[in-house]
């Protein structure tokens, strides 16, 4: 595959993800959705604004916890 058409895979890829968690709160209900569509960490945590390492510890977080723990 050419590195311009991955460019523009990576764009794409972007966009739709973008799109498609526009309407959650949270960064972790992000995190998680693209983990679950299988996005690498280091892409999430592009889309979400964040480091790969904050991706790791909440997606590691999350699976500890059973991703139900609710905030009082």
């Amino acid at each position: 595959m050419s590195n311009e058409i991955a460019e523009k895979l990576d764009i794409l890829i972007k966009l739709q993800a973008a799109a498609l968690t526009a309407s959650m709160d949270s960064s972790k209900d992000k995190i998680v959705f693209l983990s679950n569509a299988g996005l690498r960490p280091t892409l999430i945590a592009d889309i979400v604004g964040t480091t790969p390492n904050h991706v790791n510890v909440t997606l590691s977080t999350t699976r500890k916890t059973g991703g139900n723990r609710k905030k009082n």
